[in-house]
């Protein structure tokens, strides 16, 4: 992963859903995924459109105004957010935007969360807006409206302890955001937005690993039940007003983490990003899911591209830090494909304008330079890298890089497999040149360096077949194939793709069924392999 996870939260109803989040963060077992949340946001079902929500009378006053504000937050829309809640509040009361300007620093701090430049700033505006919300509820205990941002004050600190591993803290602010909220519920039952932090809590509270519920216990938690919380979460998705992006983002990372539904999880993500465009958030999410969760490398790279595109024609807030995590995100990516010179321009962009964000983002460019001119034989080069790395790297040096830099320094690559990977790389690019002469000679020297790289011969396979040596190409698909456990599985799929078509060229028939049927079900394969496949499957099944 190029970072942390990302994201951000709202005011009031997300409330307890910081209290869910406070609750699996007491425990470190490996019963709970290690990934900081990122930004809630959104809308209903993937790009689907709202849920109808019946008309009423606003259950908060100067609604429309404040789902204003709520939405440039969720855009990133940062530079806009202080001029619309002097708007605001007027029809909204004053405490409410004391949250909303908290929830915005909160965002900020998300964006890019081991940068803790902001942390004394947000301090001040939370406990501001805890403190004047907490004088509102004694003011006016009957007010439903009182008790209802008193909880969105908290749910801004309490996942801000979270994030920064004050756990138990952030377990007894989920207490109080949980009781907020349901005294906001029992004065104004059709709240529908504030079942949605309750289920949360609910549902965490529920799935929480033994180590977790012990020490809930000791600080009179109280317990959850997960069928209850996650029913109460899409009421208010179906039927809240001002937390519908909040609650797709929250479902989203519960499909993700604990239904094991990543497909869902991105449709819900997909929704977010056609909302709420500007924000870089939602995009680089979508890349690492489908990286991290479906090990689908060229969707993955295609993502951060797009992403990378955006940045450059401005088309998404935060530009800079987002044109460096789709530069650092794409580069992996590159890597993983064995295109070293491509993901070395990526990064070249980084070090040449010496990207401070995200946090430790050019000593994270500066080592994976390093580490791709290792592969390309580029010693000396690679050794400055990591030299270069190991400077930029802040004091708390998150990634470890300075550890990283110096045992790269320390053991050098093979010079013979670097040599070969570079000829394998120079050979696919006389190939997309159509120098299929140059290609040849550079995939065969790299094939005698290296004689079982998979890559080298998937590359050659292909040469031979735009030079119509069908056979030739063939045995190379298939030493590619039986070197499977190395070959980045884009590739692999790809070889058995190109050997089935070869088999049915030739008549063997049962052969490029079951090449094609392996071109479909690689976990890994990029969708275009596998839809190609698919048609030529059915194609031949049917004959």
């Amino acid at each position: 992963m190029t970072g942390p996870s990302q994201g951000g939260w709202w005011l009031a109803a997300v409330t307890t859903a910081v209290a869910a989040a406070a609750v699996a963060a007491l425990a470190s077992g490996p019963d709970l995924p290690q990934r900081r949340p990122r930004a809630p946001s959104g809308r209903g079902r993937g790009a689907a459109a709202r849920p109808a929500v019946p008309e009423r009378p606003p259950l908060v006053r100067g609604e429309e105004a404040l789902t204003r504000v709520y939405d440039l937050i969720l855009d990133a829309r940062f530079d806009l957010v202080d001029t619309e809640l002097r708007r605001a509040c007027g029809p909204a009361p004053p405490e409410a935007c004391d949250v909303l300007a908290a929830t915005a620093l909160w965002w900020r701090i998300l964006a890019d969360p081991l940068d803790r430049s902001l942390d004394d700033e947000f301090s001040t505006a939370v406990e501001r807006a805890i403190r004047t919300t907490e004088s509102w509820t004694t003011r006016a205990p009957d007010d439903a409206e009182s008790w209802f941002y008193l909880g969105g004050a908290y749910a801004a600190r309490v996942q801000w302890r979270v994030l920064r591993e004050e756990r138990v803290a952030a377990a007894r602010d989920g207490k109080r955001i949980k009781q907020a909220l349901e005294r906001a519920i029992e004065l104004a039952p059709g709240l529908e937005d504030a079942y949605f932090g309750i289920g949360l809590y609910k549902y965490y509270a529920d799935i929480a690993p033994a180590a977790a519920k012990v020490l809930r216990f000791l600080l009179l938690l109280p317990g959850g039940n997960k069928e209850e919380g996650l029913a109460q979460m899409l009421r208010a998705r179906n039927g809240g007003r001002l937390l519908q992006g909040e609650a797709d983002y929250q479902l989203h990372l519960i499909y993700l983490w604990y239904e094991r539904q990543p497909g869902r999880a991105l449709e819900l993500l997909r929704g977010l990003q056609k909302r709420y465009p500007g924000n870089p958030v939602f995009p680089s999410q979508i890349a690492e899911i489908q990286d991290a969760y479906l090990h689908d490398i060229t969707a993955s790279l295609e993502s951060w591209r797009t992403l990378l595109a955006s940045a450059r024609d401005q088309r998404v807030n935060l530009a800079a830090l987002a044109d460096a995590q789709a530069r650092l995100g794409a580069a992996r990516q590159l890597e993983a494909l064995q295109q070293s010179d491509r993901a070395i321009d990526l990064l070249q962009g980084l070090t040449t304008r010496q990207a401070q964000a995200p946090y430790s983002a050019l000593a994270l460019a500066h080592l994976r330079l390093g580490e791709a001119y290792d592969r390309l034989g580029s010693r000396e080069l690679a050794v400055a890298a990591y030299q270069s790395a190991t400077g930029a790297a802040p004091d708390d040096d998150p990634y470890k890089v300075r550890s990283k830099a110096a045992e790269l320094i320390r053991r050098a690559p093979s010079p013979r497999i670097a040599e070969a990977y570079r000829l394998s790389l120079e050979g696919w690019r006389s190939f997309e040149d159509n120098d299929l002469t140059a290609a040849a000679a550079a995939l065969e020297r790299s094939l005698a360096l290296n004689v079982d790289e998979p890559v080298a011969h998937y590359r050659f396979g292909r040469v031979l077949a735009a030079r119509h040596d069908e056979a030739g190409a063939l045995a190379h698909f298939e030493l590619a194939i039986r070197n499977a456990r190395t070959c980045p599985a884009p590739i692999l799929a790809t070889a058995y793709f190109e050997a089935a078509r070869l088999y049915e060229r030739s008549g063997r028939r049962d052969d490029a069924i079951r090449a094609y049927t392996s071109a479909t079900t690689l976990f890994g394969g990029a969708e275009d392999t596998r839809t190609a496949a698919t048609r030529a499957l059915a194609r031949l099944m049917q004959g």
